[in-house]
């Protein structure tokens, strides 16, 4: 079995893998914006011509270690080319990724190029030609840190060129994302039962011819004349032009009876450009193109209002039409007539801008985030009908919001500080691969509130959790409420959440001995991303979703120790330093808690990376009584994580923790349980904590809270408190 790697449209990788399983591939492996895999060069073959939503399909053929220019050349030299590269071929070469010394992406292409080059003429006395447009061999070089992977592009230029489109108007969509939109939106089931697309706004086509491929059973790699693979020594023509005369096959073979696949715009070149493309992609006969505007949208006469039917379209956000204004006319013009015209159907909408999407007037029971080129947007998929059509300007239980507040004073001053932080922190989120944050948290201390954002995955929803810190009895109630509700009303506008995907909490200070405990019973939970790791959260039921944001890069320190230790994790709540220093293949850890309902969410969350068995134990105790019998069984670890909560008097515990008078007890408690050399990582969220003096006595203690706090909590250094411990 080879190993490969299909890189996709940010968005559209869970579907680019259900593709690729259907090929016949094994170990799939899906990350953001690719997916790894094991086949057969018949399932590559197969990934070329069949997937509607792949970039390109890479053939890994060599992996090694390089820390600087000249050990990747010296890597790169090792690699037989001889094996893939014939005399009289052109070669391209590429390089991607993050490196710690090859920061310039087209030196080290250079640095391939010349490896490979080098090599030829030294072992088989030619060198190939090069060619940046469709060389015979495309070889691609990732970085992920010194690891380095070379791969031959089998695609050689990216598969969204079906080879159909000429001219592509004002703002194309790329054919690979208009197809992903058309899945997710449930397109080839519909058209399977004989339901009818529109495109009210089709530009040149790409969704309407896509949405034609797609129900013509039509290969969408069957147009194309060149692929990376041809010029391939190893290219098993024999088995591609039979792959190739089976997909030419399917789509004579298909042909769906009485479908209606219509696109309409109102700009004349642009419906010639888009029956021009229809022609080149073979689906004239199954496509229909008028010139009109999209107030003359509606179902055919065949068809007859209420009929099922899909209308998908990309609206004007801002990179084909400058003015919004104008955009948001159109959105709202495009929620009348599908709440006029279009009931029973179902409507698929891709809109850059969230707030755009409120335009409509209907609640979408599904939203994506999906990345149309550098451009954040979101696939809204709305059912026409009653329910959705009333429930779309409706308030959500979750978030208290009084849209009359929208326009007061307090309230845009609100909103103004909080799309700064927006605009400023999904830059910085962006860059560093981060998809949950503190948004806000009490930067006007007015406003008193802390607004955390999640993304969850695979359905890229985005959600709101919002945190008000309760006010003190010397402020006027009635006031406070209202600068609540000042800050709620504007949630929506700037972030771009519907209301259903807001959740409002108090949090309030407790009379000593008083805890907090479960708020709802939904037993709801999502899955979001961080580091390249998955965690469950729940939005509803307690007071913490179950991922202290605030301890990001305090896990990512813990998952650079880990690797061959033993770790123990004390107080571990959800296990999410577990799940971290697993995926660093630690030598084992052991996980401490009391509650029964954190151990098993630790144990989902390891199941959810494939990290759970017996190398990672789960222990349901009081982590003081543990750490004394620990003691006696002469229990060693190399790297310890204690977390302790700020206060705490469970029944279940013999007495009351109070991590300011207690730390230092809990510190020493540690220390024999640790090996030689070993580590005590010691953090806290107690407010105006001072650590005991005494320690330094015992420990050398490093104080790494400023190296702790993430980006998007420096406005409050206080956060938390981390040191690190060391046994003197």
């Amino acid at each position: 079995m080879m190993q490969f790697r299909a890189s996709s449209p940010r968005g559209l990788g869970e579907l680019l893998a259900r593709e690729l399983d259907a090929f016949g591939a094994t170990e799939v492996r899906e990350q953001s914006t690719s997916v790894g895999f094991c086949g057969t060069l018949e399932t590559a073959y197969r990934a070329c011509l069949w997937s509607r939503t792949a970039n390109r399909v890479f053939l890994e053929i060599a992996k090694f270690q390089a820390l600087d220019a000249d050990a990747f050349y010296a890597g790169a030299r090792q690699i037989d080319w001889t094996s893939h590269i014939a005399p009289g071929a052109t070669l391209a070469c590429d390089f991607t990724g993050q490196h710690p010394t090859l920061t310039h992406t087209h030196f080290a292409a250079l640095k391939l190029k010349d490896a490979i080059c080098d090599e030829l003429r030294a072992r088989a006395g030619y060198r190939p030609d090069i060619a940046t447009e469709r060389p015979s061999v495309r070889v691609h070089a990732h970085a992920h840190g010194a690891a380095i992977t070379v791969a031959l592009d089998l695609a050689g230029e990216s598969l969204h060129r079906r080879g159909y489109r000429g001219e592509a108007g004002e703002a194309p969509l790329k054919e690979n994302l208009a197809a992903g939109i058309l899945l997710r939106s449930g397109w080839p089931q519909l058209a399977a039962a004989g339901a009818e697309f529109l495109d009210p706004m089709c530009g040149s086509g790409t969704f309407v011819i896509e949405a034609a491929m797609i129900a013509a059973d039509m290969a969408p790699g069957l147009k194309r004349e060149y692929f990376g693979f041809l010029g391939w020594c190893q290219h098993d023509r024999t088995l591609w032009m039979r792959l190739h005369a089976e997909a030419d096959s399917r789509s004579r073979a298909c042909d769906p009876p009485g479908l209606v696949i219509r696109g309409q715009d109102q700009d004349s070149a642009a419906v010639r450009n888009a029956r021009t493309n229809a022609q080149r992609a073979g689906v004239t006969g199954l496509v229909q193109f008028a010139q009109a505007a999209l107030t003359d949208a509606a179902p055919t006469q065949r068809a007859g209002a209420g009929a099922a039917g899909l209308l998908c379209t990309n609206p004007p956000y801002g990179v084909r039409l400058d003015d919004r204004a104008a955009a948001r006319r159109v959105h709202r013009e495009l929620g009348v007539i599908l709440r006029e015209r279009f009931l029973g159907w179902q409507a698929a909408v891709l809109s850059g801008e969230p707030q755009l999407g409120l335009e409509l007037g209907i609640r979408a029971y599904r939203t994506h985030v999906i990345w149309n080129g550098a451009i954040e947007c979101r696939l809204l998929r709305l059912k026409i009908d009653a329910q959705s059509i009333n429930s779309g300007t409706r308030r959500g239980a979750g978030a208290e919001i009084d849209a009359s507040l929208r326009a007061s004073s307090g309230a845009q001053m609100f909103a103004n500080r909080l799309a700064k932080n927006f605009k400023r922190l999904r830059a910085w989120a962006e860059t560093a691969h981060v998809s949950c944050y503190r948004l806000y948290d009490a930067d006007m201390p007015e406003y008193s509130l802390a607004i955390d954002l999640y993304q969850t995955v695979p359905d890229g929803l985005t959600w709101l959790y919002v945190q008000e810190y309760a006010a003190p009895a010397t402020i006027d109630a009635q006031a406070a409420r209202r600068r609540r509700g000042e800050a709620l009303s504007v949630l929506t506008e700037v972030c771009g959440v519907p209301p259903e995907r807001i959740r409002v909490r108090l949090r309030r200070k407790t009379p000593r001995g008083e805890q907090y405990g479960k708020l709802d019973e939904q037993s709801t939970f999502r899955v979001v991303e961080e580091g390249g790791l998955k965690f469950r959260v729940n939005f509803d039921d307690y007071l913490d979703t179950g991922l202290f944001l605030d301890h990001r890069l305090t896990r990512g320190r813990l998952r650079a120790a880990a690797a061959g230790k033993r770790f123990l994790n004390l107080f571990a709540y959800t296990g999410s330093a577990t799940v971290y220093v697993a995926a660093a293949r630690a030598l084992s850890s052991t996980s401490v808690d009391l509650s029964h309902t954190y151990i098993d969410w630790a144990g989902r969350n390891l199941a959810l990376n494939g990290l759970d068995g017996p190398k990672h134990a789960l222990v349901r105790a009081d982590c003081r009584e543990w750490l004394a019998a620990a003691r006696h069984k002469r229990e060693r670890f190399d790297l310890v994580f204690l977390d302790p909560p700020t206060f705490s008097n469970s029944k279940r515990m013999q007495s009351v923790l109070d991590i300011r008078r207690d730390h230092a007890a809990l510190a020493d408690a540690c220390a024999p349980l640790l090996a030689p050399d070993g580590l005590l990582f010691f953090s806290t969220n107690a407010q105006r904590f001072k650590l005991d003096e005494t320690l330094r006595e015992r420990f050398t203690v490093d104080d790494v809270s400023a190296q702790t706090l993430p980006v998007d909590f420096e406005r409050n250094s206080k956060i938390h408190r981390c040191f690190e411990l060391r046994p003197t």
